[in-house]
């Protein structure tokens, strides 16, 4: 896990010296990363939506034939909160609050289901594939005020990769929304990662096993272990900053 952050600051380093980037540069960046991190994230969660149907409803508004309306909603309400997220970590120093979490749903749920979207879920809910059980619906208001506070503490001790890790990974042990928990997740471990100068992680479907496999580990009640999820986190950072650097030609 050292030599694995290690070499993540060391593509952390080279990037920040070949920034900033030109105003064309960073649009064609966001865009980019844009695109495909809706794409992976969705995917993850079962939406049917390729790659090139996501960049061709998103960036011309063009719904694909044969795709259901909540896929494509999933979508667009992906990218508006993808793009507060992005608003949000090049805001200064980040404080971690309930408000913002809500948010986050609020904008990728909206298009779903408006009367659940930035709602905390009032019933009880179930993970398909797992033994681990979410706490009662009456828990989570005071879970996420305690996550908030473990965050804000956690983030002057904690590697920045390793707390994106964790407030991925106590979201969805919370599960605090009846839908919308792992888009949400990620959408909060990516602030964590752009605020301190990383690299937007996208999930790739092709490692959908060993993501809920490491999250199960996690979870579970017998000796649970969060290493194998924050060392697939910080495997695909890395992976992140390698393609930035193919991108831009930075040698590391």
């Amino acid at each position: 896990m050292n030599e694995l952050l290690r070499k993540i600051d060391q593509y952390a380093q080279a990037i920040r010296e070949y920034r900033p980037l030109s105003a064309d540069e960073a649009r064609e960046l966001d865009n980019y990363f844009r695109i495909g991190n809706t794409y992976a994230s969705n995917a993850l969660e079962g939406n049917s939506l390729t790659l090139s149907e996501t960049k061709v409803l998103l960036e011309d508004g063009i719904t694909v034939g044969g795709k259901s309306i909540r896929d494509c909603y999933e979508a667009t309400g992906h990218a508006k909160a993808y793009d507060y997220m992005l608003t949000l970590a090049r805001g200064g120093e980040l404080h971690f609050a309930e408000d913002t979490v809500l948010r986050l749903h609020a904008l990728f749920y909206g298009g779903i289901d408006p009367s659940q979207a930035g709602q905390y879920r009032k019933g009880q809910v179930f993970i398909s594939g797992t033994d681990y059980v979410p706490p009662a619906a009456e828990e989570v208001p005071e879970q996420m005020a305690a996550l908030i506070d473990e965050l804000n503490e956690k983030k002057e001790t904690l590697h920045p990769v390793e707390l994106a890790a964790y407030a991925h990974r106590r979201l969805v042990d919370i599960h605090p929304f009846q839908d919308g928990n792992g888009r949400t997740a990620r959408l909060l471990m990516n602030l964590v990662l752009v605020n301190r100068g990383y690299c937007v992680v996208s999930i790739p479907p092709v490692l959908r096993h060993e993501y809920i496999t490491a999250l199960q580990q996690a979870q579970r009640a017998q000796n649970p272990s969060d290493a194998a999820f924050v060392e697939l986190i910080c495997q695909c950072e890395l992976e992140a900053q390698r393609d930035y650097c193919r991108m831009f030609h930075i040698k590391v």
